[in-house]
């Protein structure tokens, strides 16, 4: 399309097209496509972005957006936005998948609150891990350094040229795996204290019948969890700080 305005409207047009792969990968990473931060915000961090990589990188625009090779490209700049995107969701998922485990052995699965980051309702505890973790990846800056990797993204992938390949789609899927792994990781140390009060409260229950099992396991099992995730909180720093440099990464491996 052209309003007639030359030189002028060729910048606008490769700015709004640098901002496809941005907005992308915004809109699919956990922390700034939370559905708490409004569209608008998302918007300027896009142009804010878009108008340095115009400036560091000979990125051009296609010659003509609304034909079917524009379109290819556009589509092409959205898929590489949302895959570096996605693999930090699978690193944030893991404190999810944990917490659902501890909520499980604590009885505490019903205690639900609505995530703020996905709009959906999630234990409490994965709430609190979620904090946890979300403080830990801004106090590192790795928010800044995925930054770098998705500018970083236009040598690797260029326009015309971003189709990842099988090879790529199988290496972020792997990520599944560490993501199971993690959580795993994350809830090990409270479930074994779980399974030490769940023994304890069933030794209980069969040497004096006359105790209530339900009025007697529930009180132990929450506060046999507390006080484990008060005992593992330094445990818990350490893996969501690895778990922070394993999401860069990972969008790192993508890139390669």
């Amino acid at each position: 399309m052209d309003f007639g305005y030359g030189a002028l409207e060729g910048e606008f047009w490769r700015l709004v097209f640098v901002m496809t792969r941005i907005g992308a990968a915004l809109v699919a990473a956990p922390l700034f496509g939370a559905v708490s931060v409004p569209a608008q915000v998302r918007v300027m961090v896009a142009g804010a972005v878009a108008v340095m990589v115009c400036a560091w990188t000979p990125v051009q625009a296609p010659a003509n957006l609304m034909s079917l090779a524009g379109i290819l490209a556009v589509m092409g700049e959205v898929l590489v936005g949302l895959t570096l995107g996605f693999v930090l969701q699978f690193s944030f998922a893991a404190p999810i998948i944990a917490a659902e485990v501890i909520g499980g052995g604590m009885g505490m699965n019903m205690a639900v609150a609505v995530d703020p980051s996905a709009g959906t309702q999630s234990p409490a505890i994965g709430q609190y891990f979620m904090v946890v973790l979300t403080l830990v990846f801004l106090a590192l800056g790795a928010h800044l350094q995925w930054f770098a990797l998705v500018v970083r993204s236009y040598d690797v992938f260029a326009p015309g040229h971003t189709w990842l390949g099988p090879e790529r789609f199988a290496l972020v899927a792997g990520f599944a795996a560490q993501m199971f792994l993690t959580a795993v990781a994350i809830a090990l140390p409270v479930t074994l204290v779980l399974l030490v009060v769940q023994i304890v409260a069933g030794v209980l229950s069969r040497s004096a019948p006359a105790l209530n099992l339900f009025s007697l396991g529930m009180p132990m099992g929450v506060l046999g969890g507390l006080a484990a995730l008060l005992i593992s909180a330094p445990v818990l720093t350490d893996l969501v700080t690895r778990l922070s440099a394993e999401a860069l990464d990972h969008a790192r491996q993508v890139l390669q």
